[in-house]
């Protein structure tokens, strides 16, 4: 597996890191959640930023995201938009969706910025474009509420998400049965060993999929988010708890996968 760099921190290497959400929906809520999850053990921090209620103002965009970034300092950021279509607060246009990654890419604020895979074939490129002019990092993302797909089809986004030129592929999906859980683990091993170089988010969401969070190690997944003040995805846990697990499996795996 290939690493890929968000500012100093080493995606792909050692024990997945953790990312926490910030879901304020005011400059005021984003400031103290960041304050916050500063003293909690985040590798790296995700504006969720469709929970924002001036999202669609640029001039608040700009004033907010510096805001932020003059609180968490050189923690790296993920800028997130997620779309009403794939669990976010807010729908967007194809349109609107390139304005505000323009926006926040020429800011020189973020570190990283997700891409929903399904946006629109037309301007994802454009951004992954843009982005990568920027010394951005692309998580391409894909997110299911209703299901899991069946193994061929979870290889065949993240696929897709490698040759729209991502660095690092995301899916999360929602279990209806044991098995599903099992479908998703095996897609993510299957992902790395068979189909790319390039790190891998993968995650089964709600209580049942809670293993697929922790165990990210064994299976090849990457990254974890856990919870600040508040969770972005159903299953999440507090970041504490996370760390202590992923601790746990790291020092016993004893380097042998």
């Amino acid at each position: 597996m290939n690493t890929v760099y968000i500012k100093n921190l080493a995606i792909g290497e050692g024990k997945p890191k953790i990312c926490i959400p910030i879901c304020g929906k005011t400059k005021a809520d984003i400031l103290n959640e960041a304050e916050n999850i500063l003293k909690l053990p985040a590798d790296i921090i995700e504006w969720r930023a469709d929970w924002y209620e001036e999202i669609f103002d640029p001039a608040a965009v700009g004033d907010s995201l510096a805001a932020l970034r003059a609180v968490i300092g050189e923690m790296p950021l993920l800028f997130t938009f997620r779309s009403v279509q794939e669990g976010g607060e807010k729908g967007i246009s194809p349109q609107k969706y390139m304005e505000l990654a323009q926006l926040v890419c020429e800011s020189g604020m973020i570190d990283a910025l997700d891409v929903e895979l399904f946006m629109d074939s037309k301007i994802n490129p454009m951004i992954v474009d843009m982005a990568h002019q920027h010394q951005i990092v692309i998580i391409a993302s894909n997110h299911d509420f209703r299901k899991t797909p069946e193994k061929d089809e979870l290889t065949r986004r993240m696929i897709l998400m490698d040759e729209m030129g991502a660095d690092i592929l995301k899916v999360a999906v929602m279990p209806k049965s044991k098995t599903d859980v099992l479908e998703l683990l095996s897609a993510t091993e299957e992902m790395g060993r068979l189909y790319t170089e390039k790190p891998v988010i993968t995650m089964s969401m709600g209580p049942m999929g809670l293993i697929s969070r922790l165990a990210g190690e064994v299976f090849g997944s990457v990254l974890t988010f856990g919870a600040g003040e508040k969770a972005s995805a159903p299953g999440q846990i507090s970041a504490r708890q996370l760390e202590m697990v992923l601790n746990t499996i790291h020092d016993n795996m004893g380097g042998e996968l």
